[in-house]
This record gives structure tokens, C-alpha cells and sequence, in this order.
């Protein structure tokens, strides 16, 4: 009987029972059907483990990248951070102290008289405005005056070495030949290092109450 003939006779329900030539063909098989398996399996493992490190290698790369960059510019930012500070500094010279704050307030008052200008009122804030470095004081004004002095008035508060900002700035028509100016002054002095101090702990505490409300 022929191969072929084994197989069309074969009892599947009976391995044992087949031909050897069949069992050792089925045995082949069944052989390389597990290797391919088997082979597919490890090869996506494999494979997967190869993309992965792929993307580690590339994230690697870029890590490496950006901190090249920043050492090839270390040197610009270390300048760049000076000239920040000088800056700074120069601004901070600009603003008065605790105690030269009444000082500036008569300057500004004087600025106005000097230039024959009538104050129908001159009102600090009750309280400063604080940031981290610096505290706002605004000064409500009202004053009276022909238009060029009180251009002059305006003119000479910007000219101050200290920094003086003249804001909303409100002109009512003229009156018997002159004009009446409300306007903000805001004035600035820089915090001494326990005011600073200050301003970061309460910064530091609100920033640790607004984390604890988020959870």
C-alpha cells in the first residue's frame, strides 16, 4: 500500500494504530509546528523589547541634547543672570526706603506747589500694596491750575529719581480760566529683609493652602 493510501485510511481517533512512515511525518509536523510557534512568540517579545529601548535611546538623545545646549549657553545665561541683577539693583536704587517715603510724598506735594498749583486734596492710601520685593502706595490727588502747569506738574513728577507713576488721570473742564486734575500717584519703596521675608512666607503658605484644597 502507498503513502497515500496510508493517509486516506488514516483513524484519527487512533494515532497509535498509524504506519510508521505517517507517525514519523505527523511527528515532523507537529515538531515544526511548535518551533514556529514558538519562534513567533520570542520573535515579538524580542521585538517589543527593541522598540522599547528604541524609545528609551531617543528620549536619551533628546535629554542629551537640551543639556548640551545648556552647557554651550552657560556662559550667556551667567551673563545674561548679571546683567538681570544689575538691572534690578538699579531699579531697587530708584526706590525710597520705609523712611524716605514721607520725604517723596512732600517732594511730590512741593512739585505741585512749585508750579502754583492748588491742591484741593492729597490722599495716601491707608494701606501699601505688597509684592515680594516692593510695596505700592497710591496717592489720590485732586489739583487746580492752568493747562501748562499742570502739564509742567506732570512733567516734573516723571523726572523724579524716585519712581512716580501718574495714573488715571482725569481732567474736568475748565473753570474760570482753569483746569482740575484727579489722578493716582503711585509711589514705590522696596522692603527691607524681614518685610521680604514676610512676603515669602505668606506667598509660601498660600501656595501650601491652595495645594491642600486641590486633594
Amino acid at each position: 500500500m502507498s503513502l497515500i493510501d496510508d493517509l486516506k485510511t488514516l483513524d484519527f481517533k487512533q494515532p497509535g494504530n498509524w504506519p510508521w512512515p505517517v507517525k514519523i511525518i505527523a511527528f515532523v509536523v507537529i515538531f515544526l509546528a511548535i518551533q514556529i510557534a514558538a519562534g513567533v512568540l520570542l520573535w515579538k517579545d524580542q521585538s517589543d523589547q527593541i522598540e522599547s529601548g528604541r524609545q528609551e535611546v531617543a528620549k536619551q538623545k533628546e535629554t542629551f541634547v537640551e543639556k548640551k545646549k545648556l552647557a554651550v549657553n552657560l556662559d550667556a545665561y551667567k551673563q545674561q543672570r548679571a546683567e538681570i541683577e544689575q538691572s534690578f539693583g538699579a531699579l531697587l536704587k530708584q526706590l525710597p526706603n520705609k523712611s524716605e517715603m514721607d520725604a517723596l510724598l512732600i517732594d511730590i506735594n512741593q512739585a505741585g506747589l512749585g508750579r502754583g498749583l492748588n491742591f484741593e486734596y492729597f490722599k495716601p492710601a491707608t494701606a501699601e500694596n505688597f509684592t515680594e520685593f516692593y510695596a505700592e502706595l497710591p496717592v489720590n490727588i485732586k489739583v487746580t491750575g492752568n493747562y501748562h502747569d499742570l502739564g509742567a506738574f506732570a512733567s516734573d513728577v516723571a523726572k523724579m529719581p524716585r519712581i512716580v507713576l501718574l495714573t488715571d488721570v482725569k481732567l474736568d473742564p475748565p473753570k474760570d480760566g482753569l483746569l482740575s486734575m484727579e489722578a493716582v500717584a503711585k509711589t514705590y519703596r522696596y522692603l527691607d529683609e524681614e518685610e521680604v521675608a514676610k512676603q515669602r512666607k505668606t506667598a509660601k503658605d498660600k501656595a501650601a493652602a491652595k495645594q491642600g484644597a486641590k486633594k
